[in-house]
């Protein structure tokens, strides 16, 4: 089915690419679509918190793999170690915040949550592919109110490509298997404003661990002019991907000598996932505009894993398959999601100076089914073992104003208020039981443009994330009274730029008064946790323009206090964060003439602890143990041979390091060895 889905989009794409290319020279067009940036010059300097963009065009200088590898190059940003299909299950930190399945960071795509549930459980299981996307926004600060919950690392934006006019094709091909093809189909009308356009893509490899995948994703997104004041648009995405991988890792021997199997070869990791995005924008008049978002997803993700019988240094041992004992077992989940995004702004002088007033409300339900199926053969089928429907409602409603005290210094108060109600039902033991809760979110920044090439900025803002409902009610459906996670969050910067220099700094402090830690077997805890931790650090950000094409950029992230404040069940007083190097740094030289561009990168990560003990020396099965730093060197190249042609190629891992990325979940996950990728693209108009 599959194959003939793909298929079949590629046979409309076709069509649809030439019957639809009306008028080459037609208007560009912005689809409307919720940003946390925004789109004006000028957007960044209204925001009192840390910004950064990655745009289309270093995208394509990048040639990231996945949408965490470009990741990588964001201060403040940690990825975790791939678990397979490459980087299809993301694994993102912010500011020294733990990157377990990304549950500390809100992920959007073109302002629409990604994950597959906010309020039941938040671990993310689907990143979309980079090749079709245009740019990647990352706000950090007090802005992030705007968007919620679990934003108190930050909030990630990705935007997916506007339709172009025309067809493309692209492919790529590297070693493991590695294999794309994608198709991008589009045109416009000057008659009706209308737009529209589709992206295909299919994507497989053998894995560098002979963890491989096979995944497909289709993108179709159309927008009409209603009238010169109005914009409707439409996005559908299918995804789904096929990856043999496990939470097993390897054992110390096994790394040791350098194995290249798969340690768990009959675990299958499966997600199809579907979703629909409407948006609708208003200019109501020249200072006040009105976007909605209705967006709507479903996501299935099946999990099958063979039963561990033994864990020793030199492997893993599994339970045998004999058709009498239940050997396999399919953690098997389908989420659905529902919401509907509104707000407003407006622009406005009073009391002898000008603001800028936003108002937004949000309504969202979302469903989990949550069954356990145990099988005695490899069959991914078997006997119904757990069952739950659970459910969560949320309304949230924010408001603030930009005070332009002079035209050079603003002040930005703001308040997010979030309603919830979780509710877990299990089926086979019929007990049921719910849990509510009313946040609320105050914050409060300002900007200070001090000279034209220094802006200063700087926020105080409470943090805040729901406990999940595994651990805010227990199987009994008893409400456990968890409060959600909450800190105290205070950001100063400055940014500027200055000819070809371009600077941005920030000192930050986040002081949990109570952190959750959520149950989840990933993260290998067997219960929640409430205590009280504390990160301080800064970020760094430096770029310059050389002459005859040469250019230079840099970053780094020290956090020397990542720490529980306190003992509890979460570590002990001054023991420093799992997952949390204390620097990461990023340096690259590109250069770039007469449509030629090549850069070479360099990522370091120094040494992180896998668990809260802090634990050094590798216990045998390769769950602890300090995780040594991490430098790894990047190359990658593009040229335009004429403007429909385009060849690109990237090595990732250029001095074949070999490197402990992880001992999460279950053993050590190897850093990806040497691996390069090349392809080329050729648009037709």
């Amino acid at each position: 089915m599959k194959h003939q889905r793909v298929a079949l989009a590629s046979s409309i794409a076709l069509t649809f690419g030439w019957s639809l290319a009306i008028d080459i020279h037609a208007q560009e067009i912005d689809l409307p679509r919720i940003d946390i940036v925004g789109r004006e010059d000028n957007a960044r300097s209204k925001i009192p918190g840390t910004v950064d963009v990655i745009n289309q065009k270093q995208l394509e200088i990048l040639q990231p793999l996945s949408l965490q590898d470009a990741l990588k190059t964001v201060p403040g940003v940690n990825i975790r170690g791939d678990e397979g299909g490459l980087g299809s299950i993301p694994n993102i930190g912010i500011r020294g915040l733990n990157p377990n399945r990304s549950q500390k960071v809100l992920l959007l795509e073109d302002g629409a949550p990604i994950h597959p549930s906010l309020f039941i459980s938040n671990a993310s299981y689907y990143s979309p592919p980079v090749d079709r996307m245009s740019g990647i926004e990352v706000l950090k600060g007090a802005s992030g109110l705007q968007y919620g919950p679990s934003n108190i690392g930050g909030v990630v934006n990705y935007l997916s490509k506007t339709p172009e006019q025309g067809f493309k094709l692209s492919a790529k091909a590297g070693n493991y298997g590695y294999q794309l093809a994608q198709i991008e189909a589009g045109g416009k009308s000057d008659s009706n404003g209308a737009i529209a356009g589709v992206n295909i893509i299919k994507s497989e490899s053998n894995g560098y661990q002979d963890n491989g995948y096979q995944m497909n994703d289709i993108l179709f997104k159309a927008g009409v002019s209603i009238n010169p004041d109005q914009w409707l648009s439409i996005k559908y995405t299918h995804y789904d991907n096929n990856i043999n991988t496990s939470y097993v890792g390897l054992r110390p021997n096994q790394y040791s000598s350098k194995l290249s199997s798969n340690p768990a070869p009959n675990d299958y990791f499966v997600t199809q996932r579907n979703a629909v995005d409407i948006n609708h924008s208003w200019e109501i008049s020249p200072l006040t505009k009105l976007n909605t978002l209705l967006y709507w997803s479903k996501l299935d993700r099946d999990y099958w894993r063979q039963s561990i019988s033994a864990r020793n240094a030199d492997g893993t041992v599994f339970k045998a398959c004999d058709g009498i004992t239940n050997c396999m077992f399919g953690r098997n989940r389908e989420f659905q999601m529902l919401g509907i995004d509104s707000r407003v702004s407006h622009e406005y002088r009073a009391l002898g100076i000008q603001n800028a007033f936003e108002f937004g409300v949000r309504l969202h339900t979302e469903s989990q089914i949550n069954q356990m199926v145990a099988s005695t053969s490899y069959a991914k089928s078997g006997r119904v073992s757990g069952h739950e429907e659970n459910k969560a409602n949320s309304m949230a409603v924010f408001a603030q104003n930009r005070f332009l005290i002079t035209k050079d210094f603003a002040l930005i108060p703001g308040l997010r208020l979030e309603s919830y109600q979780q509710t877990r039902n299990n089926i086979l033991t019929d007990k049921s039981g719910s849990a509510k809760n009313l946040e609320t979110i105050p914050q409060f920044g300002a900007t200070w443009q001090v000279i034209p090439e220094l802006q200063i900025y700087s926020s105080v803002y409470k943090g805040f994330a729901p406990a999940q409902l595994a651990t805010a009610i227990n199987e009994k459906g008893i409400d456990q009274q968890l409060a959600p996670e909450r800190s105290t969050n205070i950001e100063l910067g400055l940014r500027g730029k200055n000819l070809g220099f371009t600077y941005d700094a920030a000192l930050f402090s986040m002081n949990f008064s109570n952190q959750i830690v959520n149950q989840s077997l990933s993260a290998g805890i067997t219960k929640a946790n409430g205590g009280k931790s504390l990160h301080q650090g800064i970020e760094l950000a430096l770029g310059f323009e050389l002459v005859h094409g040469w250019s230079l950029s840099g970053n780094m992230t020290y956090i020397p206090v990542a720490k529980f404040v306190g003992s509890s069940s979460m570590g002990n007083d001054g023991n420093r964060i799992p997952y949390t190097p204390d620097l990461v740094s990023n340096f690259g030289v590109n250069y770039q003439k007469n449509g030629f561009n090549s850069l070479v990168s360099l990522n370091y990560l120094s040494h992180q602890f896998a668990d809260s003990a802090n634990t050094v020396n590798s216990n045998s099965t390769g769950t602890l143990g300090e995780i040594p730093s991490i430098t790894t060197v990047n190359w990658s190249a593009n040229y335009s041979i004429s403007k429909s042609l385009k060849i690109f190629g990237v090595v990732n891992n250029l001095f074949n390091k070999r490197y402990i990325s992880s001992r999460s979940p279950d053993g050590i996950f190897a850093g990806a060895p040497l691996n390069f990728q090349a392809g080329m693209s050729y648009q037709f108009f």
